[in-house]
């Protein structure tokens, strides 16, 4: 575990801990207090999946495109095993507590339990149904799938890192071509939960992160010039999320234009900061956020425990007339939920991540993956 943590970029940590929050506000706000009680903040919390799909973009795209431009081995064994491990034993546990206490957790309705254990119960989700903020999870499950295998297609052919640029810039716009098709034949927008929840619809968002894994590992001049403008990638990509945040807030969200862009311009600003998390000279990485290193580290034991504890806390604070307007009750809450996060992640993310190091340690294998095509460009 020290090792973990001695690679960790502080920038990342910040951006990760910064989209838990915005979680945490989304979700108290509709599922304990009902009111806004952190402003607009608290109406644009829903963000914080988004920027989860770009750092996720950006570390699996990175494992994979650091392994071609290396010219190692790449084992699909090896890759798929450690991303069940780290994956599986916190969701698994999350979901049985759902489903052994039906009476207090479930929504309106509730998928078969063999959606949930292959990850395709977003295909069709409705806001209030049991167990909803693992959607988010559907779409990365299923990006973890696809990637490596499309990344293997492409590596060892000719042109392949001109082929893999048009390929994630393609991917893009079926994304924006699946969001405005629906705004403009059946009069939805970016929050109806056929698109919201859709892979077809909200795929695209994973892609800046690739994007920028495919600067750093081939295109390494022009991401070193990047990183120089730590700062001004910074305040872009701040001005661009809050410009596009507001958008998707306010009535303009009803413009077919704003569903067909809001979501993929959005992710591409928190490109934009992730860019500047990775960045020596960013105020990510120079200004020190307390609790922020240890907050990434526990956000996805957090992510799937923290509205379940807030759902069961919900009742009872109604029904004995506790406020939760206060900022003492807001920070119990919020303690719970992040307490719940740490367990989950101490009593079974950790031992697992330790039989992941153990039976499936990265190792450096002899170059074979792409000699040629996207290697040494």
């Amino acid at each position: 575990m020290r090792e973990q943590v001695a690679q960790r970029i502080r920038g990342l940590d910040t951006l990760r801990a910064l989209a838990i929050v915005l979680v945490l506000m989304s979700h108290y706000t509709a599922f304990v207090s009902q009111r806004p009680n952190f402003g607009w903040l608290g109406d644009v919390g829903w963000a914080g999946v988004d920027l989860f799909f770009v750092l996720s973009g950006y570390l699996i795209g990175n494992q994979i495109c650091g392994a071609i431009a290396r010219g190692e081995v790449f084992s699909f064994k090896i890759f798929f095993a450690r991303r069940l491990l780290r994956t599986l034993p916190n969701y698994y546990v999350v979901l049985a507590v759902y489903f052994l206490l039906p009476q207090l957790l479930n929504g309106s309705s509730v998928a078969p339990l063999w959606r949930f254990l292959t990850f395709t119960q977003n295909f069709g989700l409705q806001y209030g149904q049991t167990f909803t903020h693992s959607w988010s999870l559907c779409i990365e499950e299923q990006f973890y799938l696809i990637l490596p295998v499309l990344a293997w297609l492409i590596a060892g052919r000719r042109h392949a890192l001109a082929g893999a640029w048009l390929l994630l810039l393609g991917a893009i716009a079926a994304g924006m071509a699946m969001r405005g098709y629906a705004a403009l034949d059946m009069g939805r927008n970016s929050f109806s939960q056929e698109l919201y929840y859709s892979s077809f619809a909200r795929f695209d968002e994973l892609l800046p992160g690739v994007a920028l894994a495919l600067i750093k590992n081939f295109h390494g001049r022009f991401y070193a010039r990047l990183l120089n403008w730590g700062n001004t990638l910074l305040v872009a990509g701040a001005g661009l999320a809050g410009l596009m945040l507001y958008l998707l807030s306010s009535e303009a969200v009803e413009q077919p234009w704003v569903t067909t862009l809001g979501f993929s311009v959005l992710a591409m600003a928190f490109g934009l900061l992730t860019c500047s998390a990775l960045s020596p000279r960013s105020l990510l990485n120079k200004l020190p956020v307390p609790g922020a290193a240890s907050l990434a580290l526990w956000s996805y034991a957090v992510y799937l425990a923290h509205k379940p504890i807030f759902m069961l806390l919900a009742p009872p604070m109604r029904s004995h007339q506790i406020s939760a307007d206060t900022l003492l009750n807001i920070a119990l809450v919020f303690a719970a939920g992040i307490g719940g996060g740490w367990l989950l992640y101490r009593l079974v993310e950790s031992p697992f991540m330790r039989l992941r190091e153990r039976w499936y340690p990265v190792r450096r294998a002899e170059p074979s993956f792409a000699q040629q095509g996207l290697q040494g460009v």
